[in-house]
């Protein structure tokens, strides 16, 4: 299976009103040092919102880029799909403590 097959696969599993972060992923994958990996696999990832790659930020909780774009469009579109989900988004992060998913 493809590094990028995994990654999908680890995103579907973040359910509405969750989010998760590139090093967590990076962490399922077996090592949390490959998240910019992640971020790559993603910016790349051609099924979004299907694979919700939407509901990974940074790991501070920042909002980070979206459809491969950090531009002030794609990331309005990304906080609009995480608040249509229920999450919080307050100064472009997203409160960890409440929302993040732990795999």
């Amino acid at each position: 299976m493809t590094t990028f097959k995994k990654i999908e696969r680890i995103v579907s599993k973040i359910p509405k009103g969750k989010v998760t972060t590139y090093k967590e992923i990076g962490k399922e994958l077996g090592s949390g040092q490959v998240y910019r990996a992640v971020g790559v696999a993603l910016k790349k990832n051609p099924y979004a919102p299907l694979v919700p790659c939407h509901r990974v930020i940074k790991a501070d909780g920042s909002i980070g880029g979206y459809k491969g774009k950090t531009s002030g469009k794609a990331i309005k579109e990304k906080i609009k799909l995480l608040r249509k989900e229920g999450i919080k988004v307050t100064n472009n992060k997203v409160d960890l403590k409440r929302y993040l998913l732990r795999f």
